[in-house]
């Protein structure tokens, strides 16, 4: 598999990558074994985990300071939408390079006008608030993000939705259709929860495809918490709008395609390289690869525990 010379060896125990990545999931991991073996001989402990014995009560603050500053940054692009990075250093008095360094991570883009003609939206009857500022993705299915966009085929609109995983990065749902609003949103939504099981937290903007009622029942009756950007933030849900800027750059000009069949079937190819064999620059690995390194290094490690409780 493409990217695989990537993944770090699990003969030598957990990767930095996963520990890197796992964010506060695996420090909970590691504090729960901690105080429920608190018996058992702390090197053979260091070693079934496979880190050294001072790094048990050792938690890792960079995620952490990473997801204010990105929380910080969101929230001055409510009051200025249009600052760079040269902006927030001096609004937030913050280094430029760590701002650039958090933006890339983040996905974060100021707003940029796209002299699109103005119209005049609905008003929301409930407004949501947006939960990623306050809480991490901590492990895979905790948090999924959608959004959709546009591709102009023949002089015809080609309408794409996703869903994202945010801790893993991967595309779990996808819909295609020559006509976007909830009908859209919701199939794509439906393949995602179909193929993996439902997240704590789904985040969206404020769209009417995501404000319907009848997408909003099917998050309540699955006992999903509903996130929403802040109304006309865009960039609260940047992790579509990065995916989106890529995903255009691989899928090419969609003109090439003679039918729209060949249209969607490299859509579906293009996602699957996304997910399978493109190095994510975040992860250094593509998503999937990713995730199954993470659940194969849970899986060793509780299972070293165990083996070491006995029956």
């Amino acid at each position: 598999m493409g990217g695989s010379g990537q993944t770090p060896k699990a003969s030598s125990g957990i990767s930095r990558n996963y520990w890197r990545f796992n964010g506060s999931a695996l420090c909970r991991s590691k504090k729960d074994l901690i105080r429920n073996n608190t018996n058992e001989n702390k090197t053979a402990l260091a070693r079934a985990l496979g880190v050294s014995r001072g790094s048990l009560y050792y938690v890792s603050k960079k995620d952490q300071k990473d997801w204010l500053l990105k929380s910080q940054i969101e929230m001055t692009w409510r009051e200025h939408p249009a600052y760079g990075s040269r902006s927030l250093r001096d609004e937030l008095r913050i280094n430029r390079k760590r701002l650039q360094r958090v933006m890339r991570k983040f996905g974060l883009r100021p707003y940029r006008r796209r002299g699109r003609k103005w119209r005049k939206k609905k008003a929301i009857s409930v407004i949501y608030p947006n939960l990623l500022l306050t809480t991490i993705p901590s492990y895979r299915h905790h948090i999924w993000a959608a959004d959709f966009t546009e591709l102009l085929w023949q002089g015809r609109l080609v309408y794409i939705a996703t869903v994202i995983d945010l801790f893993t990065r991967e595309i779990v749902g996808l819909a295609i259709s020559l006509r976007k609003g909830a009908t859209l949103t919701l199939q794509a939504l439906g393949n995602a929860l179909l193929n993996h099981p439902r997240p704590a937290i789904f985040h969206s903007d404020n769209g009417t495809e995501y404000i319907a009622k009848s997408f909003v029942a099917v998050l309540t009756n699955c006992g999903i918490q509903i996130s929403r950007s802040h109304p006309a933030c865009p960039w609260e849900n940047g992790y579509q709008e990065s995916f989106y800027g890529k995903f255009k750059v691989d899928l090419g000009d969609p003109h090439r395609r003679k039918t729209l069949g060949e249209l969607v079937a490299e859509v579906y190819r293009t996602i699957w390289v996304y997910n399978t064999t493109r190095i994510h620059t975040a992860l250094r690995m593509p998503p999937r690869v990713f995730a199954k390194q993470a659940q194969f290094n849970s899986l060793k490690v509780f299972e070293s525990v165990s083996n070491k409780r006995g029956p």
